[in-house]
């Protein structure tokens, strides 16, 4: 977004373009040094970090065109491990490279800031939505940001595969992974999607953002009361 065709080129000559990755590959673990930051080309990948009870606490899921390992640049560690969700390409940018580059393209710094802004504004929703919403919320704001994201990258907003598990679903949620079943096929029994194993089709993205919405309307209704 706003770089010159040369620009770009100069940007793709430091991408390293790596051999597919497999479901259970790692593209790094926690404490691990930090040298690159990742772009998702295809398929889709998790990260997590270990739980109190020696499980794993997921973080966050990474789709095609997003970059991956924003919050290793201060420390230059990574505070977090990335496991490959299916076979997936992957796209490594040297960090140091990529900051020399950017200080030579205004724009290209310009971008760096903004995806850095898109975190934490992601950090911040997912803590909004963990503390305030139900589970039945949850699930659907889920479901609306997988629509919303695969849209932006000119994929179906409505029919699409989840490379996640229920398991993994309701550990990013904090719910338990028979509430995340419970809800499934309570939305399909009320029209709101189709699901079958992991294939999703939304058919009433307005009834699910209007269920994302009853949490801000009674706080509304409650400050105005």
């Amino acid at each position: 977004m706003g770089l010159e065709s040369g620009d770009v080129e100069r940007l793709d000559r430091i991408v390293k373009r790596s051999r597919p990755l497999h479901r259970g590959d790692h593209l790094f673990r926690e404490g691990d040094g930090f040298q690159c930051l990742y772009i998702v080309k295809t398929g889709s990948v998790k990260t997590y970090a270990p739980s109190e009870d020696g499980g794993e606490q997921v973080l966050g899921f990474h789709l095609p065109g997003e970059l991956i390992g924003l919050d290793a640049i201060e420390n230059a560690i990574h505070h977090c491990s990335a496991k490959i969700l299916e076979t997936s390409a992957i796209c490594e940018v040297p960090f140091s490279q990529l900051e020399e580059l950017s200080s030579t393209i205004p724009s290209l710094q310009h971008q760096m800031y903004r995806l850095l802004s898109k975190e934490i504004t992601q950090d911040e929703n997912m803590l909004t939505l963990l503390g305030k919403n139900n589970a039945e919320e949850r699930l659907a704001a889920f479901l609306i940001s997988l629509s919303t994201r695969f849209k932006r990258r000119g994929f179906s907003p409505y029919d699409f595969y989840l490379s996640m598990s229920r398991h993994e679903i309701g550990n990013y949620l904090g719910l338990a992974v028979e509430t995340v079943s419970r809800l499934f096929t309570r939305f399909q029994d009320e029209g709101l999607l189709q699901v079958e194993r992991k294939h999703i089709l939304l058919k009433d993205l307005d009834a699910l953002s209007r269920i994302t919405q009853r949490q801000q309307q009674g706080e509304n209704k409650r400050q105005s009361t």
